[in-house]
């Protein structure tokens, strides 16, 4: 069937001739009597972008033509006729996403076309929503429900997105990549940096689009060979990444993903310290890994004090001692068990692992500092560390942590300071919140008294670098060392100096350092 004269260009003309014949139209076409999805003998790759262009030109020539026949012709058409021809254009326009390579339209999308969307999550299927959040509702458990449908979401878009899953996991036709090509380029050439101590997590973590955490695991899983080594299950271990990076809270400012992401990267560092290094067993690295990705999993926002004087059912349950830490060791301990992922093992084996995995967590409690700060010193001063044992092991892996999950302010400035101001900012949201509760604020939560700076250099100063000058010497001193206390000192030099002019800016403030007393993870307290 004819396109209008003139604008019947060279690709409708290649194929026009081997057209079956086709039944008539509405009159809604007029002179464009073909559809722009027509006969099966089409080469769409090729088609669809003529028949676009020759449908906007259709459209201007009839709208904006001299006088004439078909100017005249053009008057006789509706403003619903109008509108129908636009949707049909955009239909066309949208089809030109899901051409397969063979140039047809996949089987299914002739009626609705979807267009991909660049960095935008996999399709959901509502009808799965829809049964799983009734089904949950009609038992009383609609919460339930919907947590379970989003870790299998996350899950699917974990799937998507990774390099090392594509080709493992089914990808249905038409459905939209999580992430184009340039995007996971860019991510998989920062995994081959992730032991520089100048690693960013903040874009690794856009690169990923949120999915920092489970792709930084799987990566460094592959690096060590522990899937290998502990015959574990893809499924499982994706699975329990899954849950993990969704436990945690992406409205905490500090407390999230993206922490866990940054102390993995960092315990990562750690590991391959050459001291260290060596000694290591593949079940050390697993622990290790495990206890950085999960030791803040479900964190509420609040520190432990706020719990207390709450009366929240957490701090009953472990008797108001270490009770965020025993929470995230516990919730991980039961992720653990849902997924599987060391079902396959001696029972006696997990179990061991989930203790260590515990007492690991556990070290990070921040009111346990001093603690495991005198015991290095002596063991350094004794120089009686003996990495061979399995126990001597263990509290060095207990040490890395610890200094994996407050070394914010041993990174270069700039990320340093990005973390600084998200601690202090979930500090303040507490603040307000004990304001609005009418109870007394807790020290370094209110932000009308507690700058910043003066946060900073007390948490410096009284956490921070006694801390890291043991590790350096446990170090004996190694590069990464060197760098990590050269950035404390020049950041801390840098706090000072903010903390000097906001002085002078305002004669009013006085603002003090945090005293030992209220020191805590990241800049502030638990």
């Amino acid at each position: 069937m004819p396109v209008p004269r003139g604008l019947r260009g060279p690709d409708l003309r290649m194929r026009d001739a081997g057209c079956p014949d086709e039944p008539p139209h509405p009159r809604l076409w007029g002179h464009l009597r073909t559809p722009p999805i027509g006969c099966g003998g089409l080469s769409l790759a090729l088609e669809l972008p003529a028949l676009v262009r020759q449908l906007r030109a259709a459209w201007r020539a009839r709208r904006e033509g001299p006088p004439g026949p078909e100017g005249g012709q053009a008057s006789t058409w509706v403003e619903s006729d109008k509108v129908k021809v636009e949707e049909v254009k955009r239909v066309a326009e949208d089809g030109i996403a899901h051409v397969e390579a063979d140039g047809r339209l996949t089987s299914g999308h002739a009626g609705a076309l979807l267009v991909e969307r660049r960095g935008s999550y996999p399709l959901i299927d509502v009808r799965i929503l829809k049964s799983k959040i009734s089904a949950s509702a009609q038992q009383g458990e609609v919460e339930s429900g919907r947590r379970q449908v989003k870790r299998q979401l996350s899950f699917q878009r974990y799937c998507h997105a990774s390099r090392l899953l594509r080709g493992l996991v089914p990808r249905a036709p038409g459905t939209p990549h999580l992430l184009d090509d340039d995007y996971m380029g860019q991510a998989a050439y920062m995994l081959s940096k992730v032991g520089t101590w100048n690693f960013d997590i903040f874009l690794f973590d856009r690169l990923t689009n949120g999915n920092s955490l489970v792709t930084l695991m799987c990566h460094l899983f592959s690096v060590y060979g522990l899937v290998q080594h502990f015959q574990l299950d893809m499924v499982k271990l994706h699975r329990f990444l899954g849950m993990v990076q969704e436990d945690y809270h992406p409205q905490n400012p500090y407390h999230n993903a993206v922490h866990a992401a940054d102390v993995t990267q960092a315990m990562y560092c750690y590991l391959q310290e050459p001291k260290l290094a060596e000694h290591l067993s593949p079940q050390d690295v697993f622990l290790g890994l495990m206890s950085a990705a999960a030791h803040d999993v479900d964190h509420p926002g609040v520190n432990q004090p706020f719990l207390i004087k709450t009366r929240h059912h957490l701090a009953s349950l472990y008797q108001n001692t270490s009770v965020l830490e025993s929470h995230h060791w516990r919730s991980t301990v039961g992720m653990l068990r849902e997924s599987g992922l060391l079902s396959h093992l001696p029972d006696d084996m997990s179990q061991d692992m989930e203790q260590q995995l515990g007492s690991l967590i556990l070290a990070t409690d921040i009111s346990r500092q001093n603690e495991f700060l005198s015991t290095f010193r002596e063991h350094l001063d004794s120089q009686d560390l003996d990495l061979q044992l399995a126990t001597h092991r263990h509290f060095i892996l207990q040490i890395a942590l610890k200094c994996a999950d407050v070394c914010n302010p041993c990174r270069f400035w700039e990320l340093s300071k990005q973390w600084s101001e998200r601690v202090c900012e979930e500090f303040y949201r507490q603040g307000d919140l004990e304001r609005n509760l009418d109870m007394e604020i807790s020290p370094l939560c209110n932000q009308l008294a507690d700058s910043v700076p003066a946060i900073q250099i007390g948490f410096i100063s009284y956490i921070v670098a006694p801390l890291f000058e043991e590790w350096h010497r446990f170090a004996e001193p190694s590069p990464l060392s060197r760098t990590m206390m050269g950035h404390l000192h020049k950041n801390k030099a840098r706090w000072s100096r903010l903390l000097c002019a906001r002085a002078a800016s305002d004669p009013r403030t006085h603002p003090g350092a945090a005293g030992p007393g209220s020191g805590g993870e990241g800049g502030g307290i638990r």
